[in-house]
């Protein structure tokens, strides 16, 4: 006698299992122009490769001994396969109590953190999902102790890349669960995330106020740099993820995967000679630097609304994975403001832990000075990236593009003894700080005093000017070597290749920066 009558019960309840909140859930929420898990699974996944764990957990009804009805977990998990490598995924099912994170069974988000932990496997979560509930106090016939036990979360971080993908409306426990990760995604007009929802907001300081108001894509991925990237639709913000998981290792004890270069690594691009306007006043396009440099069409941004006067992403070089920034002058001149200074600092952290190496294309006129800096704190972020570079491990290049000045500027050079390069281009110049500013402090009495203090000030500016030149500086050896910026993309394949032996002796959890939300 076979096991066949089970087997057959198997399939029935799994696929009672598969059939989520029901046709008409899933009709109100398809009606919202928005995926089902499963259906964001498949777009995540490569063709046939989801492998679903739990699909029987769920809240049956019973005729006697028989299964009348089975309510699945709001929740999906398993692992699936991206680019052919193994990755663990949890994906909330907002058909069944709006995906309520203490509305489900059993805790199959514990789960997929703990295999992501124990496998060393990336994890990805697709989040659609509110907190808690008050309905839940009636099914347990009390109330509990809210308990952050997210130690697993913040040690994964140390050990795999973690991705989060805002679905759909997010709050609670999810909404914290959406910061806890090195990329995060949120999807234009049908995503918003927030601490809590509108009926909270209105209990708690009687204001009137929409999700969209409260957490959409202009709040979280614009104005709060919460949420790095935003995508036109769900179809993209799984792309995205699938395209920012590319350039990471599985996990800190393996190198960063290398692809098959399609681009001539001895590539000079005539453009690099002009690009740099010679009035220090005239703004540039950054991205066609990185256009003509890395390996072409392989740059990734990350965070492109946000602290625009950096560019930061991940990119290729000669094949390799490398963290990229660049300033952007036409955004504050390319000052470096609170958020351009996280920015900075994330990729930092992000290139330490995955044993990238780091390439900055170096405009910075210094840090953005006024009162509305001063308030959001820019003191202390600087303080945060400058002491990140110091801590650093991982190989690190410098291209002097343009201007170098102050604290910031600073930031173009790591001493110590891990490995790092500088080339500046005839483009340069640098300073403590800005010759226009600096002749008005340090001369004020002498302009002041003078017949003519508009010309005084302008004779002492071109008597500092002459002393600008950066060949001044490669004389006495304070900048090692000015290239012809035609030779920078050769440089930089030289210098990502010798990167990769050290980078393979750091492999494992860096213990000097570690990576928290």
């Amino acid at each position: 006698m076979s096991w066949q009558p089970e087997i057959d019960e198997l399939r029935r309840r799994a696929e009672m299992g598969r059939q989520m909140g029901g046709p008409e859930s899933i009709a109100f929420h398809k009606g919202r122009g928005k995926l089902t898990v499963r259906e964001r699974l498949d777009l995540l996944a490569d063709p046939g490769t989801f492998t679903e764990t739990g699909v029987l957990a769920g809240r049956p009804e019973w005729d006697g001994a028989e299964l009348r009805s089975l309510t699945p977990a709001n929740s999906v998990t398993g692992i699936v396969k991206i680019d052919g490598r193994k990755v663990v995924v949890h994906g909330g099912d907002f058909t069944i109590r709006g995906g309520s994170a203490d509305g489900s069974v059993a805790d199959k988000s514990g789960w997929a953190v703990g295999q992501a932990y124990s496998n060393r496997l990336p994890f990805v979560r697709l989040l659609d999902a509110t907190g808690g509930s008050v309905r839940t106090f009636e099914t347990m016939g009390r109330t509990y102790l809210p308990a952050n036990d997210r130690v697993l979360d913040v040690e994964l971080l140390q050990r795999v890349p973690c991705v989060s993908a805002v679905m759909g409306s997010v709050a609670g426990l999810p909404a914290v669960q959406a910061a806890m990760c090195h990329f995060n995604v949120m999807v234009k007009a049908t995503s918003q995330l927030f601490v809590a929802g509108p009926p909270v907001v209105k209990a708690a300081l009687d204001i009137d106020i929409t999700k969209e108001e409260l957490g959409n894509e202009d709040i979280q991925v614009r104005q709060s740099g919460v949420v790095a990237n935003l995508a036109e639709d769900e179809a993209d913000a799984l792309a995205q993820i699938r395209r920012f998981l590319s350039y990471l290792p599985q996990n800190v004890w393996q190198m960063p995967p290398r692809t098959e270069p399609n681009d001539p690594p001895d590539r000079r691009e005539e453009e690099l000679l002009a690009i740099v306007p010679r009035d220090i006043r005239r703004a540039y396009n950054p991205y066609r630097i990185l256009e003509m440099v890395l390996d072409r069409d392989s740059f990734f941004e990350i965070q492109p609304l946000f602290g625009r006067a950096k560019v930061t992403g991940l990119a290729r070089v000669n094949g390799y994975p490398v963290g990229v920034m660049i300033n952007n002058p036409r955004y504050l001149g390319g000052s470096m403001d609170k958020a351009a200074g996280e920015k900075t600092a994330r990729l930092l952290q992000l290139c330490d832990t995955f044993h990238l190496p780091l390439v900055h294309f170096c405009d910075e006129p210094g840090f953005m000075v006024g009162l509305d800096e001063e308030k959001k704190g820019i003191v202390r972020a600087g303080a945060r990236v400058v002491s990140l570079l110091s801590l650093s491990q991982t190989p690190y290049m410098t291209f002097i593009v343009r201007q170098v000045y102050g604290v910031a500027g600073g930031l173009h050079y790591r001493g110590g003894t891990a490995m790092y390069r500088r080339f500046a281009w005839p483009s340069g110049h640098w300073g403590s700080m800005h010759i226009e500013g600096g002749v008005s402090a340090a001369y004020r009495r002498e302009i002041e005093a003078a017949d003519d203090p508009a010309a005084r000030r302008a004779e002492i500016e071109a008597r500092l000017n002459a002393l600008r030149s950066p060949f001044r500086t490669a004389h006495s050896f304070a900048v090692e070597d000015i290239i012809d910026p035609r030779d920078t993309r050769p440089l930089l394949v030289d210098f990502v290749e010798d990167a990769q032996e050290i980078l393979a002796s750091q492999l494992g959890p860096t213990s000097r920066i570690a990576f928290l939300p």
